[in-house]
């Protein structure tokens, strides 16, 4: 028992000692804790108060930049401070004299710098205003001194700066509008540029945006361009007394020219033609860099346009001539033609140089025609095209006048071809006895001194000039061109008749003119003036007090080739008389110049009744814009102009109207070598 005692006070002792040690741990514990708090809050509170003196600086230093910054830019604008700054940063320095004059050309500009440069000034502005609103709330706030020189500060450099805002974006987008007005400006004048008139400039313009055909002939185009700017540079060479330069041009001008050659289109250029542009535009751009001079090139260029005006001038005279002369040419195989047909009408035996149904020649009641020619092969043509669109042509008379000339070579033809039902004559001008110098004034002004060296003196200085050759014509000399004045003494017993040149085709039946309602007029004509041509003012002298003060000048013109003529009224009117009069008034040619439409003008001035234009369309001899439409319906085609069906100066054009009429294979035209084209020589 007793030991059992000592065993359990042995027990309590010990458990007594581990609970005493226990307490000293935990103490020690809190105790090293509690100073462990008290060092980490001292070096928070430290760090914290360094953080907030740090933090003050900083915004005095910022303050003191944004005081600094705002003088500048009382200075100088935002834009040159950005400019400034960038372009310190990637290019180097910069004159800043040059920004404020604004004289730096577009080849200062760097690609994507303007960009970066308008974001990083954006970005900038719209920072500053936001730390300027951070500095007001933080001074509201009590974080930063609210001394009452700050607080004004910092209101003025925020209303400044919200002012400078609102101007940028007042300046952006007024830019905006100017850029979007200038881009409507640079579309409107592609499209004027497309729409000139390309009779005159054509369609290319080197400085055009775009060619609006891709099938333009560029590359012909771009090397006459060099051409031309290597012609300027030479002689600015030469006057610089740049030889080097001048002979390297020369060189590469020859080669161009002769790559270039006649080609028209891009397919007619050589290979070599690629390679002869790249070396020209090599020699151009090192002429540009040494020579170019705005004022000195415009005025060679000036001067460069006016003799190629001038060039142009001369050789529209030298065309103009050239055509007259052609048209006063009588085809080889016309020639050969009526030479061949004379001789055999004049083997003929007398009783076989008739024409049968003489007994209509002078029955009113037939559809009569007069036609005064001295070509067979027009002759043919007109008769052979009435005949073939007539419904009836057993009541067709033809009246033929010619020359001495071509009188057998006339019978003959038609004495082979006769126009089957239809009646023919012909009769020879020279026969008229009755029309003489005497009575014609025409044939009285011919003999005169005056008219003679006007017509056959070789050396006047005006000999070549194309208006004077023009009324140098031989038909104006043959009174075959004026016998149109006298058709009631050609033929007296008839009542109308329908007048044709000899270079018109008949196309449809013209009996329906003899229906046709003159009211009392002579003359039956389709009138051929527009808007502002063929008015009388075109063929008479209104300067002459004779004209001036018995003609309208507005008054409409109209033309000869097709006209329905009422004799008996023009008897009754004494039509011819009245010609007579104003011819002898124009002996010295004050009045009108020489031929036939002037004097009939005249003549028939308030006596013609103007017919619809179906009837008659002409412009087949000079116009190529003939509508299609309009000839293909018309009654008559006319061939007025030089340009007749006959000769190889024809429109290809036109000639099917008048070649279906000839038979190509009839013996006298295959020995005199007629061919269905332009080319009788």
């Amino acid at each position: 028992m007793a030991l059992k005692r000592g065993l359990s006070s042995v027990g309590v002792q010990r458990s007594r000692s581990s609970g005493s040690r226990l307490r000293i741990v935990i103490l020690f514990f809190f105790s090293i804790l509690t100073l462990l708090v008290f060092f980490v809050g001292q070096g928070l509170y430290i760090s914290d108060e360094d953080s907030v003196q740090s933090g003050f600086g900083k915004q005095n230093v910022d303050w003191r930049e944004r005081l600094a910054s705002q003088s500048i830019k009382n200075l100088f604008t935002k834009e040159v401070i950005d400019v400034v700054s960038t372009s310190t940063a990637d290019l180097g320095p910069l004159s800043l004299d040059s920004f404020r004059k604004g004289n730096l050309s577009t080849s200062w500009k760097v690609i994507g710098v303007e960009s970066s440069v308008a974001d990083k000034a954006t970005s900038q502005s719209n920072q500053k205003a936001t730390d300027l609103k951070q500095e007001m709330s933080q001074v509201k706030e009590g974080k930063l001194p609210n001394d009452d020189h700050s607080h004004d500060m910092l209101t003025t450099t925020l209303r400044r700066q919200l002012r400078d805002n609102r101007r940028e974006k007042h300046v952006a987008g007024l830019v905006q509008k100017d850029d979007e007005a200038t881009v409507k400006l640079e579309n409107a004048a592609i499209e004027r540029s497309k729409a000139v008139d390309s009779a005159v400039l054509g369609k290319y313009n080197m400085w055009r945006k775009e060619i609006d055909n891709e099938n333009s002939d560029s590359t012909v185009r771009l090397m006459s361009d060099q051409i031309i700017l290597a012609k300027v540079y030479i002689i600015i060479a030469s006057m610089k007394n740049k030889l080097d330069l001048r002979k390297e041009l020369q060189i590469r001008l020859k080669e161009s020219l002769h790559a270039l050659g006649e080609s028209t289109t891009d397919a007619d250029l050589p290979h070599s033609a690629s390679d002869k542009i790249k070396a020209m535009e090599k020699v151009l751009a090192k002429a540009r860099e040494q020579l170019y001079d705005c004022k000195l090139m415009l005025g060679k260029l000036r001067a460069m346009l006016q003799a190629s005006v001038e060039q142009v001038m001369s050789l529209k005279k030298d065309s103009m001539f050239l055509s007259q002369l052609a048209a006063k040419t009588v085809p080889n195989a016309i020639h050969c033609l009526s030479m061949r047909l004379t001789i055999e009408y004049y083997l003929l035996p007398a009783e076989k140089r008739k024409f049968p149904r003489s007994e209509n020649l002078e029955n009113p009641k037939l559809y009569h025609y007069a036609l005064f020619s001295d070509n067979v092969l027009a002759a043919s043509v007109v008769v052979n095209s009435t005949i073939m669109n007539a419904k009836d042509p057993s009541k067709h008379v033809f009246h033929l006048v010619t020359d001495k000339l071509n009188f057998g070579a006339m019978n003959m033809w038609f004495l082979l071809n006769p126009p089957g039902k239809a009646t023919i004559n012909v009769e020879n001008v020279d026969e008229f006895k009755w029309l003489n110098s005497s009575y014609c004034p025409v044939l009285r002004q011919l003999e005169t001194a005056a008219m003679k060296e006007y017509y056959f003196k070789a050396d006047q200085p005006t000999n070549s000039g194309s208006s004077n050759l023009k009324y140098r014509n031989p038909k104006y000399l043959s009174m075959l061109n004026h016998l149109r004045f006298y058709l009631p003494q050609v033929y007296p017993k008839l009542d109308k008749i329908l007048f044709l040149d000899d270079d018109i085709v008949v196309q449809k039946d013209l009996t329906g003119l003899w229906s046709v309602e003159l009211h009392g007029k002579v003359n039956g004509a389709v009138e051929t003036c527009g808007e502002s041509f063929h008015r009388f003012d075109k063929y008479l002298n209104f300067s002459n007090p004779h004209i001036s003060q018995n003609f309208d000048p507005n008054a409409c013109g109209w033309a000869y080739g097709m006209n329905m003529f009422d004799l008996k009224v023009w008897r009754k009117k004494d039509i011819t008389g009245i010609y007579h009069k104003w011819q002898n008034m124009n002996e010295d040619r004050a009045l009108w110049k020489l031929g036939t439409l002037p004097p009939g003008l005249i003549t028939f001035y308030g006596l013609t009744h103007p017919l619809q234009k179906s009837w008659h369309v002409l412009g087949l001899g000079y116009n190529p814009n003939v509508d299609k439409k309009e000839i293909e319906s018309a009654a008559v085609i006319h061939y007025n102009g030089n340009m007749k069906p006959w000769l190889e100066l024809a429109m290809t054009k036109y000639r099917s109207y008048w070649t279906k009429y000839i038979k190509y294979d009839h013996p006298y035209l295959h020995s005199c070598k007629f061919r269905n084209e332009p080319d009788y020589n």
